[in-house]
């Protein structure tokens, strides 16, 4: 089963259309780990499973404190409103089972003769096992084969040497679970599960990790024929599962097929990232088939270069690779190029190039725009509210120097305060403004009606008590603005407001940039007013 990595997420439409979901056996089912100390708290998590939208449950025996096959069985069996999974994972697999084996395999035969679904068994004893219940098998039980690798993921050709090993056991349905070391290490699997699904053999491929979460979100677009969706938040069976409510409300499971786009979110960190709540809610609202994914990156040339395919159509980028990501576009919007940075890039479906920009300044602008006019809806025609004013910008990272870029576009006068005075020189001079050490602030109000925007993270969880400015010299700023937005009135917003300012949040710039990015990401007009609710929330 040899295959060429060069051609990652490659495969023939037709060949996807047939893998996804499970191809042939159907929508990829989402099973819900059981794991417990009690038979008793088992049979109440999987009440918890069904309710929360499990298709399936995966009992693991090896949880159990004390365990009775016949007696447990027979209830876990009869007590289940769901499908049942059992594995009883020994802990040379990664479970915790330390018993004797024979035993271990006796327990699984016992649930298929009692009526279980699945059973997962290991490739190391999957012969043996099937040999073991030939010509004993309920008509729709099926044995699942499961290899775990907690340390890489191997390369496309051993991977594909390791499917061929476990079909040849006898295995109903091959399992594959791998470590992701980079994010890369997922299109592997992916191809797998592409071309796997277009033989006879359903497959569950499925990268352990942070760096592997997409290949849990993703399985029914490339062809997985099952994933795991813990029932509450930090009982996981395996490294970096989702719960339930992620998977389906968060992620629109059910809605992924062949045929979706997808978005996602570069960084590093990025678990943290609210958009992906914001961009999967709107692309539902609006019935746009696309699926937006945190994308925990290492390597920012090495990820654009293995998911080239029209697959993955639009990225947002932020810390720390919006530079590197510039260097890696084919084109770079002019703003953009001035600023030196991009956090939106769009492959372009007729070529396949990747296209950068800025929207961090656009959203930024607008919503300070939005703050002067003094209202969130008003009407943008006409000249900014910005031409003509003082507009001192503190920081001299990129979000300065994009809010500088902004501001000097809308006819504003810029000043950059930063506490190397030479690295705010360097800005000014770029954008054509002023330079000021930000210990200048405190005694800088050369007129009333300034804007203040702060890019840096001064005012930051945990250090919620620090300000960039003091409180005394923010009485010339008729608006004030905090890139912040954690907490959302961060300790500058709330003195600028008691100082008599319009205040705008960093959660403004977080939804006014991704309009702008929505709209580029689907060509149609972005749901504002459900973005602002959906943000309202949080």
């Amino acid at each position: 089963m040899a295959m060429n990595p060069s051609n990652v997420l490659l495969a023939s439409s037709s060949a996807r259309k047939m893998a996804s979901g499970g191809g042939r056996n159907g929508p990829t089912l989402v099973c819900a780990p059981i794991m417990a100390e009690s038979v008793g708290k088992m049979v109440a998590n999987m009440e918890k499973a069904k309710q929360g939208g499990a298709d399936l449950v995966e009992i693991r025996l090896d949880s159990l404190k004390s365990f009775n096959p016949h007696e447990d069985l027979k209830n876990l069996i009869k007590e289940c409103p769901l499908p049942t999974l059992f594995t009883y994972r020994p802990k040379w697999e990664g479970g915790q089972y330390d018993g004797d084996e024979k035993k271990r395999l006796d327990a699984l035969r016992l649930a298929m003769e009692f009526g279980a679904d699945y059973i997962d068994v290991e490739i190391q004893v999957a012969r043996e096992f099937n040999d073991s219940i030939y010509g004993k098998k309920p008509e729709k039980f099926k044995v699942i084969v499961s290899s775990h690798n907690y340390v890489d993921t191997p390369s496309v050709e051993n991977l594909g040497n390791l499917v061929a090993r476990i079909q040849a056991t006898g295995a109903d349905i091959v399992k594959i679970a791998t470590t992701a070391v980079e994010i890369t290490d997922v299109a592997r699997v992916f191809q797998i599960t592409v071309h796997s699904q277009v033989s006879s053999v359903p497959i569950i491929g499925i990268v352990m990790g942070e760096k592997g979460f997409i290949s849990r979100i993703l399985c029914p677009k490339f062809g997985g024929f099952l994933t795991f969706g813990t029932i509450e938040s930090g009982i996981i069976s395996a490294p970096g599962q989702p719960t339930m409510k992620e998977l389906l409300h968060l992620y629109n499971f059910r809605l992924i097929g062949p045929d979706t786009k997808l978005f996602g979110i570069i960084g590093k960190p990025v678990h943290h990232s609210k958009s992906p709540m914001l961009y999967n809610e709107a692309f539902k609202s609006v019935g746009f088939n696309g699926v937006y994914v945190p994308l925990l990156v290492d390597d920012v040339a090495n990820f654009f270069q293995t998911y080239s395919s029209a697959d993955f159509s639009g990225f947002s980028c932020t810390i720390p690779h919006k530079e590197a990501a510039l260097k890696c576009c084919d084109e770079v919007d002019p703003v953009a190029k001035s600023i030196g940075a991009v956090n939106c890039i769009i492959r372009r479906p007729t070529d396949g190039k990747l296209i950068g920009y800025n929207t961090d300044y656009v959203g930024a602008i607008s919503a300070i725009e939005d703050g002067l006019r003094g209202s969130h809806n008003s009407n943008n025609t006409g000249d900014s509210p910005l031409a003509g004013k003082l507009f001192v910008v503190i920081g001299a990272g990129g979000a300065g120097k994009a809010l500088a870029y902004g501001a000097k576009e809308k006819g504003a006068r810029v000043v950059i305060a930063n506490r190397t005075y030479d690295r705010a020189r360097e800005i000014a001079d770029t954008v054509g403004g002023d330079a000021l050490s930000i210990t200048d602030l405190d005694k800088f109000h050369p007129e009333d009606g300034m804007i203040l925007a702060n890019t840096t993270s001064i005012g930051m969880q945990p250090k919620v008590d620090e300000t960039p400015i003091p409180k005394h010299a923010l009485r010339s700023y008729s608006l004030v603005f905090d890139a912040v937005y954690t907490p959302k009135m961060t300790r500058l917003l709330r003195e600028a407001e008691e100082s008599g300012a319009v205040i705008v949040s960093g959660l403004e710039m977080f939804i006014g940039q991704a309009y702008d990015q929505f709209e580029r990401f689907t060509g149609l007009p972005a749901p504002k007013e459900l973005f602002r609710k959906t943000m309202a929330n949080y």
